[in-house]
């Protein structure tokens, strides 16, 4: 059944046909998308990546090809020549863009047939993620897919042409490097030449982009493919897209600065969309005391606030013990919740803060005859009217408690101000807001592993007036690291660097390495900053994050053609596979069973 081209060639696409080409002959390919048999007429609607366009056949216009027509079914390949016609004004279909016209076909090609697909190749199509991806060649035909695979080609471009336009180079950096696990897990690639030997795929490209500043290139960016083996998430993948850009003779300003302007121009060009710059700041600490989490959503209030001054020392031992363990009891005022919440309702809260390592949840309702709370009767009065007070207490209003660790509290109540924000439908997804948090913390203490771990990365400097605390307390030195965060989302973080190679040793002998082991691992880069290191700095965004939000989409699957599931397997090639013993032999490898 299937034809060749031959000396047919497409002269339009489906979708951009108009009143502009009526009377013009035309000659279209695409997928059936639907046929509809009338007898004497046939309408075939036939898609492209552009849109659909009706085909009409008619018996007495197109005598054989009519009978080809009548053998088309949904997503049979063709190719059709016909004329473009206005349609009738009781036909017209204003669903469509090409609504107005139809194309009155003269001759047909059956290009390829199709199976029976497993699903419809609609946007609304109800089928699981596991037999989209399986099919995802046949997903990706759908509209909607192809409207979300577009876009991402359309920011990347908006990307290069912006960094293009600030002098920036697109340089391309190794995909088989070294080992140097200081974050997750590396994927691991054996050396058939180097027996025993192992290349690691890139988790990013961080110290080459370094060492391209060394090199005098003083702008760089690139698209670039990531690798990280840990476990996913919803805006997770195995293999990623970073944009990634670094720039010489920089400070945190600068590079805040141009990447304001790079997020304006994606905003403006690609959503229309307005950004007022510049945009807002938050320190890591205000974050956290505002909001409990690094990558606070600004587009609600219901800001927690610090009231372990006034409730310290009071009788509630849940409150005064957390505080004196050193921790702290914050709140938030759920503004007439007292009204909106039932007591099954607020039970819910309590259960929820638990989940999130909290012991309990503390409330107090703000009645019109007062109080209603079980820990009420353990504060005087001086202590209630200044909880009300400090908590801007409405009549109403309900506030919500939680005591212990602040590291506890934060994560508690940073994630009870989303679920509260959501219950009461306070998030208005139309709206986007942009911030910036700055000063985060160079390093972390990790209870396992006993010892210092890079907040960010070891090649992040600490700020100047830090540096002498690296020998006395690491635990409080500020980064010059900084984070874009869309609506409580990531976009993208990035530091200027440390460039000096003694800095760079102490960093990494308080990380736990001995100097023999900082040259083992990281020699190549110390060896490099003997000769000449710019100051420098820069940032990366997740590509695949930063599609998914522009898009409104709720998982980065949606915008990557050929992601993963979440346990990292693809159920479209079956990988990861099993391979030859011949394969594992010339690498030198034997799988336990």
């Amino acid at each position: 059944m299937a034809e060749l081209m031959g000396d047919w060639k497409r002269t339009h696409m489906c979708g951009i046909l108009n009143t502009e080409h009526i009377g013009q002959e035309v000659t279209l390919m695409g997928w059936a998308h639907r046929r509809r048999d009338l007898g004497g007429l046939i309408f075939i609607d036939l898609r492209d990546r552009t849109g659909i366009v009706q085909i009409v056949f008619d018996e007495q216009n197109c005598g054989a090809f009519f009978e080809k027509a009548e053998a088309v079914r949904s997503e049979y390949v063709i190719a059709v020549k016909g004329t473009v016609v206005k349609r009738d004004p009781e036909t017209v279909n204003p669903k469509i863009e090409t609504g107005e016209i139809e194309v009155s076909a003269k001759q047909l090609k059956i290009l390829s047939a199709s199976a029976t697909p497993p699903f419809s190749i609609e946007d609304d199509t109800n089928v699981s993620e596991s037999v989209r991806l399986k099919y995802r060649y046949l997903d990706l035909r759908r509209p909607e897919m192809q409207r979300n695979i577009i876009m991402r080609h359309r920011i990347v471009k908006c990307v290069r042409d912006f960094l293009d336009s600030k002098g920036f180079y697109e340089i391309e950096t190794p995909m088989l490097t070294r080992s140097t696990p200081e974050g997750a897990r590396d994927y691991l690639v054996p050396s058939r030449i180097h027996p025993g030997k192992f290349y690691a795929l890139p988790q990013s490209p961080q110290l080459f982009k370094q060492l391209l500043m060394l090199s005098g290139y003083d702008r760089y960016f690139q698209i670039a493919r990531c690798f990280r083996d840990e476990d996913l998430r919803a805006d997770r993948q195995p293999e990623f897209t970073q944009i990634d850009i670094e720039m010489s003779f920089v400070d945190v300003e600068d590079v805040i600065s141009l990447n304001e302007l790079l997020l304006a121009d994606i905003f403006k060009k690609i959503l229309g969309v307005e950004i007022q710059l510049p945009l807002p700041r938050l320190t890591y600490r205000e974050a956290m005391e505002r909001y409990g989490t690094d990558k606070p959503d600004t587009r609600f209030g219901l800001e927690i606030k610090n009231v372990s001054d006034i409730v310290a020392g009071c009788d509630f031992k849940v409150f005064s013990s957390a505080i004196e363990r050193g921790g702290s009891v914050r709140a938030i005022n759920a503004k007439e919740c007292a009204i909106k919440f039932s007591r099954r309702e607020i039970d819910s809260l309590v259960d929820y803060v638990k989940n999130h390592n909290a012991k309990g949840l503390a409330w107090i309702a703000v009645e019109a005859d007062g109080l209603k709370s079980p820990i009420t009767k353990f504060f005087d009065q001086e202590q209630i009217n200044s909880l009300l007070e400090r908590l801007q207490a409405e009549m109403g209003d309900l506030l919500l408690f939680v005591a212990d660790r602040d590291e506890v509290v934060f994560q508690a109540l940073g994630q009870l101000r989303l679920e509260l924000a959501r219950r009461l439908n306070l998030i208005d997804d139309r709206e986007y807001r942009l911030l910036w948090v700055t000063e985060f913390p160079l390093l972390e203490y990790d209870e396992e592993e006993k010892r210092f771990v890079a907040v960010h990365h070891p090649f992040t400097s600490p700020m100047d007036e830090d540096i002498e605390l690296l020998d006395t307390d690491p635990g409080k030195v500020r980064a010059k690291a900084y984070d874009a965060v869309l609506n409580g989302v990531e976009l993208g973080s990035g530091s200027i660097r440390i460039h000096v190679s003694d800095l760079q040793e102490k960093m990494l002998n308080v990380l736990g390495f001995t100097q023999e082991q900082a040259w083992e691992r990281f020699g190549f880069l110390l060896e490099a900053f003997k000769y000449g290191t710019p100051p420098h700095g820069g940032f990366a965004y997740g590509l695949d994050r930063l599609v998914m939000l522009l898009l409104g989409r709720d998982t980065i699957r949606d915008v990557i053609a050929f992601p993963k599931m979440q346990n990292a397997s693809d159920p479209l090639t079956n990988a990861p596979s099993d391979v030859e013993p011949k394969q594992l032999r010339e690498l030198h490898i034997r799988v336990d069973s």
